[in-house]
């Protein structure tokens, strides 16, 4: 861990005016983003007494060897500065409300052909409309109730294919649930549109469609037409049920999403109320831990950015008015930027009194159990993790604490499709988005150490390239200052490159024993890379061994470490067998005509019609290949050169007896 005296810039040095700060690590990577009215004030408070920070804090000026800053023109500008940066770096140290995904969303993908109903968790997708969050049951209910009057298809895309090629629906749109345009009883414009009237109905125009069905049912039953005013009715009544499950908190005209927040010293838990029409459409909640010494007001200015600056998508997401606890930092320019993202004014207001106090009141009191019961929940967690990680670092005497942990495991069967991978455990938790997998080929695949050399070597120095490509853009020294447009030109408008590679780990955990750790010591010691350390972990006793060591450390069986070796370890093997199974599938899958150079799957499918198989296609002469739809002469050459000689090898081949097993003399 560094120590902050040793890149603390100079006071003078600082500037004092409005700007955007980076901290990095000694790998150059960002890992934390903030903004400042004045740069001096703020950036003194890291290192007038590090001793007093906050412990993320702490741990943060710590882990960066370096300060960077930029100077910009107003403090709106360093707003669209700090959240661009945020969204291009990722900081591992920047505060980040983690959405508790408790709640489902009803979603309508209108970027499809066939627009779809379907309940969705997780991550927003370009070119889907949501609304909710709901609970589990209530959003089947809905999701259920309103397709008997909107149809949409709400079908998956295997069962839709499999719909349209046989020429009949699915059960759904027997019963009137589904309007079937995978057999064409509806057109795809007449469905879009009736997706989008699900929609609008979602997104709080239910009256609109009731009173257009009550009118289409008087019609009805004024021309005696009974059966049809009956549907209408069953119709109004599904709508109106599902109209009337959410309350009236406001007046009817009201669109606004109210936000409150409960925190203690460490962390802060936030719930929002999505109100529409008056009625509350939605609720979210998320939990976050503090990194620095934040303000209320600045946890909000920090939470109205991440959630509305997410993606470009926010329809339906952004109302006219946001309600919030307290002010936020800089309120009039946030709500420039949010007047901005939504192209039209937003207002940002504190309820002092009245319905809206009220609401707030209640959204509070969701906060404060939301905050208790992620404590309850995490409670035994964090200290089983911390225990692990202690555990560990001293039963191997390691000197840093294991913060990044990677393991690495080899896949294969009997030296086919060999395959490797690696998953990597922070903090004691699995971070998916760093995973990688590894095709293994040529020499290496010999055996197991040759492959876990081969894997090692290659993350490493892939590591070693990315640290080299962030040392040649020149980090800048301290106390360097760049200009508005400069940043512009450097931060905001070039995307950040995909890193290949996170950080470095602090442990390396092979699944093997003595020789797979020597492998994976040797690959390291090859490329230079001394500051991590590699174990091994057995599976017969479940045994540790470290390099070039004659005995295995046993760590006892009840031991936390034990337990997330083992756990770690486990993952490894289904992740690798899990990329073994798919290489395996595809190579079942392949074709001799695959190796046919300039021959692209459009053509092998004209060849395979025409010849019936590819003992056909290698029968022909070069005029018969060139009566194949697309198969030219230079294209017929080269395939008959390709399989040239594979006759006389087959029949060179000895015969043999299935009987016995004996070679037959030919």
């Amino acid at each position: 861990m560094a120590n902050p005296a040793s890149y603390r810039p100079k006071t003078g040095e600082i500037p004092t005016n409005p700007g955007v700060y980076r901290f990095r690590d000694p790998h150059g990577r960002v890992i934390y983003v903030g903004k400042a009215k004045s740069l001096r004030s703020r950036l003194n408070s890291y290192f007038a007494n590090p001793a007093g920070l906050l412990p993320k804090t702490y741990a943060m000026v710590h882990a960066a060897s370096s300060v960077e800053w930029t100077v910009v023109g107003s403090e709106l500008e360093s707003l669209q500065l700090e959240y661009t940066w945020i969204k291009e770096f990722k900081p591992r140290f920047n505060v980040v409300f983690r959405d508790d995904k408790t709640y489902p969303y009803l979603a309508v993908t209108m970027g499809e052909k066939y627009p779809r109903v379907q309940v969705m968790r997780g991550d927003k997708r370009k070119g889907t409309r949501y609304f909710g969050p709901y609970t589990a049951g209530a959003i089947r209910e809905t999701m259920d109730t309103l397709l008997r009057v909107f149809p949409v298809r709400s079908c998956s895309p295997g069962v839709f294919k499999r719909a349209e090629a046989s020429g009949r629906p699915c059960l759904l749109g027997y019963i009137d649930k589904c309007s079937a345009p995978c057999v064409g009883r509806i057109s795809p414009a007449d469905h879009r549109a009736l997706a989008e009237d699900f929609c609008a109905f979602m997104g709080g125009e239910a009256k609109r469609f009731i009173a257009k069905l009550e009118k289409q049912m008087a019609e009805a039953v004024a021309e005696l037409d009974y059966e049809r005013a009956a549907r209408l009715r069953d119709d109004i009544t599904a709508l109106r049920k599902v109209f009337e499950r959410n309350a009236v908190v406001l007046a009817e005209d009201t669109d606004a999403d109210v936000f409150a927040l409960h925190e203690d010293e460490l962390e802060a838990a936030v719930q929002v109320f999505h109100v529409r029409g008056g009625r509350i459409r939605g609720q979210r909640g998320w939990v976050v831990e503090k990194v620095e010494d934040f303000s209320t007001p600045d946890l909000v200015e920090h939470l109205l950015q991440q959630v509305y600056g997410e993606d470009g998508d926010t329809h339906g997401r952004l109302p006219r008015e946001v309600l919030v606890p307290v002010a936020p930092s800089n309120a009039e320019d946030l709500a420039k930027w949010l007047g901005g993202i939504r192209g039209a004014k937003v207002d940002i207001r504190v309820p002092q009194r009245g319905d809206k106090a009220a609401l707030m009141s209640t959204v509070r009191e969701n906060a404060e159990h939301a905050l208790k019961l992620h404590k309850t929940r995490r409670a035994g967690d964090i200290t089983v993790r911390s225990q692990a990680l202690q555990e560990l670092q001293e039963a191997l005497d390691l000197p840093v604490p294991l913060l990044r942990i990677e393991c690495f495991d080899v896949s294969h069967v009997q030296g086919t499709n060999v395959v490797a991978s690696m998953v990597v455990v922070e903090d004691g938790l699995p971070k998916k988005s760093d995973y990688r997998k590894f095709s293994i080929t040529g020499p290496a695949a010999a055996d197991d150490t040759a492959a876990m050399h081969d894997v090692l070597t290659r993350r490493f120095r892939h590591y070693l390239q990315d640290k080299s490509a962030q040392v040649d853009e020149s980090v800048l020294s301290s106390g360097a200052a760049e200009t508005v447009a400069e940043a512009a030109a450097l931060d905001t408008t070039t995307p950040a490159p995909k890193a290949k590679f996170a950080y470095p780990p602090n442990l390396v955990v092979v699944d093997g024993g003595q020789p797979q750790v020597n492998a994976a010591a040797r690959a390291l010691k090859d490329l230079g890379v001394d500051d991590v350390y590699v174990v091994g972990l057995a599976k017969r006793l479940e045994e540790v061994w470290l390099p070039d060591s004659d005995f295995p450390v046993i760590l006892p069986r009840t031991s936390q470490g034990l337990y997330l070796l083992q756990r770690i370890r486990d993952e490894a093997h289904r992740f690798a067998i899990t990329f073994h199974r798919q290489k395996r599938g595809k190579a079942m899958t392949v074709s001799a005509l695959d190796a046919v150079p300039g021959l692209g799957t459009s053509k092998r499918k004209a060849l395979l019609a025409h010849f019936g198989s590819v003992k056909g296609v290698k029968a022909a002469t070069a005029e018969e290949l060139s009566q194949a739809k697309g198969i030219g002469p230079a294209l017929a050459t080269a395939i008959v050169n390709h399989f040239v000689g594979d006759a006389p090898e087959a029949a060179a081949l000895p015969a043999i007896n299935m009987t016995t097993g004996e070679i037959i003399e030919t």
